[in-house]
């Protein structure tokens, strides 16, 4: 699994492209751009690479996520993947002749080319903020970032359901790299021993 980091939009979004070496086939996590204009670099990596997009999936429903899914969508003729739970943020999206979209729910398999991205449901920075876990790696999304997590001060967010999606994340392997929504990328055994937020004294 091949994977390509854009930061894109006013707030530093980790925009990716996962790929598998062998297919070309890919996906895109979380475009969340500003502008269309920000989307030129993404298209350039594509068809530089030769890889065929077959979907793309956002992590949670925040504007920061998901701005740029419909332009994606337009150019690649593909369909677009979030937790039901966050599903209704697409409303405001620019609509197109596409159906609605693939709504996911825990454990939801996102296959492409020979890889296989398990979804696990982490609530608490929105109530379907999702990760998904490959074979060594998980996409956090704004559930955990290196030394830090996401807010839980929004309208949907809570406190308590963001502290049993951190213990969930912290049974993955410790090897595990994290590819966060925002900032850079870490390890599962980095977090447990320098994020502040995962000290079981912390009260946050």
């Amino acid at each position: 699994m091949l994977i390509e980091t854009f930061t894109v939009g006013m707030l530093s979004t980790n925009c990716y492209v996962v790929n598998n070496p062998q297919t070309k086939e890919a996906i895109i996590i979380d475009p969340g751009l500003d502008l269309p204009i920000q989307a030129q670099q993404v298209f350039e990596y594509i068809t530089k690479e030769k890889l065929k997009v077959k979907l793309i999936v956002n992590t949670h429903g925040h504007q920061d996520h998901i701005s740029g899914d419909t332009i994606f969508q337009e150019k690649y003729n593909v369909p677009i993947y979030i937790h039901k739970y966050d599903s209704l943020w697409l409303e405001n999206l620019k609509k197109t002749k596409y159906p609605a979209p693939i709504l996911l729910e825990d454990n939801s398999l996102i296959n492409f080319g020979e890889e296989s991205l398990k979804v696990m449901l982490t609530p608490g920075h929105t109530p379907g903020s999702i990760c998904l876990i490959g074979e060594k790696l998980v996409f956090t999304g704004d559930t955990l970032f290196a030394r830090g997590i996401g807010r839980t001060d929004f309208h949907g967010s809570s406190i308590d359901d963001m502290k049993v999606s951190l213990q969930k994340l912290m049974h993955l392997p410790d090897y595990f790299l994290i590819y966060p929504g925002h900032g850079p990328s870490s390890t599962v055994i980095e977090e447990k021993r320098s994020n502040p937020f995962l000290n079981s004294d912390n009260s946050f």
